[in-house]
């Protein structure tokens, strides 16, 4: 017969802190970033003829951003290795210089949006109010990696909002797979939140269900997964409402006069 406490323990679904060897955690989390890569690598695949074939050209911080979230993506795959591989002080170490460049991607993420928006505002082949969403990515993945390196002496929370820190980023590759593969232009926040967010959401969901089924979900995933979500949602509803779009075009006009 098992003890009470015994008992308890195996009821324990909600954690704060982890109370089981984080080496448990390792080929999950590898997973989880193996789905991110398959969907950035197929979504920017398919679109990487249009991008050569452009006219006028994607202007010249279009290709440094590519450049820049690659090496994130490079960064955070090191992050793991080093984690499975049992080279931890490494692993902290290199954390200072993610942290350095999280703060270069914060900048070339809007101005990348920017340049882009402007250069393109007359044929409108992205409706400038599609900014709200480059740069709620960016906000959540300042917010959620900010929590994440605040979390790193509790190793179970602090992978969990690493990974869900990159998340927040995954919608530019996912999003370009239906975009390739369907004629649909969505009408409704409904249907954009799924056309944009699908990848997100299917992502969190398997993170979600994982630790559910091992008895670990972790009380700052739940918080920063649901966040993330409910933000996606505002943003969808935003993109249809008539002042955001005024006021987007009018920033990206702006723009276009300032830098040309």
């Amino acid at each position: 017969m098992a003890t009470a406490p015994a008992a308890q323990t195996e009821r324990t679904i909600w954690h704060v802190r982890g109370t089981w060897n984080a080496r448990d955690d390792r080929t999950a989390y590898a997973v989880w970033l193996g789905i991110l890569w398959l969907g950035m690598i197929a979504g920017f695949g398919l679109d990487f003829p249009t991008y050569l074939g452009q006219k006028p050209p994607a202007p010249a911080i279009v290709h440094v951003h590519a450049a820049v979230f690659t090496v994130w993506m490079l960064i955070l795959t090191a992050q793991v290795m080093l984690v499975m591989t049992d080279h931890v002080r490494l692993h902290r170490k290199m954390g200072l210089f993610a942290a350095g460049w999280a703060c270069v991607m914060v900048v070339v993420g809007p101005w990348t949006a920017m340049a882009w928006q402007a250069v393109h505002v007359q044929k409108f082949m992205l409706p400038p109010q599609f900014l709200m969403i480059n740069l709620l990515d960016i906000v959540a993945f300042v917010i959620l990696l900010s929590c994440g390196l605040a979390l790193r002496k509790n190793p179970a929370a602090h992978k969990r909002m690493m990974i869900l820190a990159t998340v927040s980023l995954a919608d530019p590759g996912f999003a370009r797979i239906p975009k390739h593969l369907l004629e649909w232009k969505p009408a409704t926040p409904f249907g954009l939140f799924w056309f944009v967010y699908y990848g997100d959401v299917l992502l969190i969901a398997l993170m979600a269900a994982w630790d559910w089924r091992k008895g670990r979900l972790m009380r700052q995933f739940v918080l920063g997964a649901g966040g993330l979500l409910a933000a996606q949602w505002v943003t969808a509803m935003l993109y249809f409402w008539p002042p955001w779009q005024a006021m987007s075009l009018r920033w990206v006009e702006a723009w276009a006069r300032r830098f040309g």
